[in-house]
């Protein structure tokens, strides 16, 4: 565990402590986390094995439903027992799917300023809880490190084939998922849990 994600995990035990009630103990805390953890490590690793296949399989204008469209369904999937698991962006490619909460818009911005001071992206996450008008939620983040694979679809124009940029332009036309290079935050894991 880095110095940063320890020095993390003590702030917001010590913040987290003085929201929490009876049934919110520090212990039921770091359950919460290591648990979202084990969450979002497995659903990129899921969503990342199905796009490789695709890209071998049909190209990189094929894996574009795997995004559109699996994706979704995967996230959705996770989405149980009091969670809610999705993939944000500053920079979405749709809108109605990936458009950040006010928390989460928050949260990305200070990735970006992590990364930008030289964190690598893979090692950036965020823990909180909060309290909105649906109660309290124990929040959590990791970082989207920008995979060499994902250029053909998210890079600059000449990191993507032609036709990815016909079918993105037709698929997407207010489109704002591109520029990436490797190595760079394309956005994050949200896992949001009832408390």
């Amino acid at each position: 565990m880095t110095k940063f994600i320890a020095k993390s995990l003590l702030l917001f035990i010590a913040s987290a402590s003085s929201l929490a009630g009876p049934a919110d103990s520090g212990t039921d805390q770091l359950r919460y986390l290591e648990e979202s953890r084990s969450l979002a490590k497995e659903f990129m690793q899921a969503l990342g094995g199905t796009l490789k296949k695709q890209l071998k399989a049909g190209g990189a204008e094929s894996a574009i439903s795997i995004c559109k469209h699996i994706a979704p369904a995967m996230a959705a999937e996770y989405s149980k027992d009091g969670r809610v698991v999705k993939r944000v962006s500053l920079k979405n490619r749709n809108p109605l799917i990936g458009l950040p909460d006010e928390w989460e818009r928050q949260v990305l911005e200070d990735f970006d300023r992590d990364y930008h001071d030289g964190k690598p992206a893979a090692e950036i996450e965020k823990i909180a809880i909060v309290q909105d008008p649906d109660g309290r939620w124990f929040r959590y983040m990791k970082a989207i490190p920008t995979q060499p694979m994902c250029l053909q679809c998210h890079g600059t124009p000449d990191d993507m084939p032609e036709g990815v940029k016909a079918l993105l332009a037709k698929e997407y036309p207010e489109d704002k998922a591109t520029g990436y290079h490797a190595g760079e935050i394309r956005g994050a894991i949200s896992i949001k849990r009832r408390m």
